[in-house]
């Protein structure tokens, strides 16, 4: 398998991971494992959709770590007030 499939694979399951964390009350979405797994996650996703040219797949991931790093900046926020 090459090199680029383990990395989307590695990617899928951390997202996954956190969705179900979080879904099993072990993980709080507004906690910073929460949002470094999906960000981890989607930037391993990110690498293997462009390698397979999904732009679609690709554009959704971009959005997903936007949203985390306006989290991490909200997150920074609230405890530097």
């Amino acid at each position: 398998m090459p090199l680029i499939d383990i990395i989307g694979w590695i990617g899928s399951f951390l997202v996954v991971l956190a969705y179900a964390l979080n879904i099993a009350k072990r993980m709080d979405a507004g906690s910073l494992s929460y949002i470094l797994l999906n960000m981890t996650g989607s930037g391993c996703l990110i690498a293997n959709t462009i390698y397979h040219n999904a732009i679609p797949s690709t554009a959704v991931n971009v959005v997903w770590i936007v949203i985390a790093i306006i989290a991490l900046f909200k997150k920074k926020e609230k405890t530097t007030s």
